[in-house]
């Protein structure tokens, strides 16, 4: 086992990010039902060992863009927020039922970035989320695109997973996506790419090789990962990066198994979730 992983188990409160590939079929881009009862079985386990567990959830303009028969991913807002306000609602329907197979409650939290600028609707929102997780619940976590302005400055799931992290004083994050982890290079285009499965730093250098993908039904690349990272470890959380296509990763992470990339925590002294969101918000 690696010592670097040997305390993943202790883990207490743990936000798990889910991209839109990883929830539905890549031929279709349908909901995966599979996967998806897998995800809540597992997630509901854990919650089962005591554990907080917040779930941040992409899919709600995939399975909008479906039930619209939209086949390609919209670009103009307008469209996209429409896709959102139908999606989101069904996605929240089918994770309804399948927690309640499992005599779980989930509960929905959508944020925009105002959420968090502003100091009275950022305290509500940690106050909610305290509440939510001392109930046992397990709120799931989405960006308000319907009403969002800021959708394409702010609108990719990673960098909100790692600002969730930092409000509810998480000490994990997993972002789950479509890729093993960190490589020097893009694996699909570069065989000489080298896997990357320890950070101790995040660098220029580190922070260089990171480039957007291009999916049909994502928006987040690797460079929203690394700035997710930057986030959650100054914050004081460990954050792991590792591929979704089989959500059992998610236990052979939480049995300390050396899958993925670790990102180390150093929890900063300087940090201050508001300075990163404020400078932001304007780029």
């Amino acid at each position: 086992m690696d010592s670097n992983r040997s305390g993943i188990k202790q883990k207490q409160r743990i936000v798990i990010k889910i991209g839109s590939s990883s929830l539905t079929h890549s031929e279709t881009n349908r909901v995966n039902l599979s996967k998806m009862e897998k995800l809540v079985r597992i997630l509901t386990d854990l919650r089962n060992q005591g554990k907080d567990i917040i779930l941040v959830s992409s899919g709600a303009i995939a399975v909008g863009r479906e039930a619209l028969g939209i086949q390609e991913r919209p670009k103009q807002k307008e469209v996209k927020q429409a896709c959102a306000a139908v999606g989101q609602a069904r996605l929240m329907m089918v994770y309804q039922k399948l927690f309640a197979e499992y005599n779980a409650v989930p509960a929905q939290i959508l944020m925009t970035k105002y959420t968090m600028i502003n100091d009275i609707s950022r305290e509500n929102a940690q106050n909610t989320f305290e509440e939510l997780l001392r109930m046992g619940v397990i709120p799931i976590v989405n960006e308000n695109d319907t009403v969002s302005t800021d959708e394409i400055e702010f609108g990719d799931n990673d960098t909100l997973s790692a600002i969730v992290t930092a409000l509810v004083k998480a000490d994990l994050l997993i972002l789950l996506s479509d890729i093993d982890g960190l490589y020097t290079d893009d694996p699909r285009s570069n065989k000489e790419a080298e896997f990357i499965d320890y950070v101790e730093i995040i660098d220029e250098k580190l922070s260089s090789m990171a480039k957007d993908s291009k999916t049909t039904v994502g928006t987040g690349g690797m460079a929203t990962k690394i700035s997710a990272a930057k986030i959650a470890t100054d914050a004081g959380a460990d954050m792991i990066i590792a591929n979704g296509e089989d959500f059992s990763i998610i236990q052979e992470i939480m049995g300390n198994k050396k899958v993925g990339t670790l990102f180390k925590a150093h929890k900063s002294k300087e940090f201050q979730l508001m300075d990163y969101i404020k400078t932001t918000q304007y780029q």
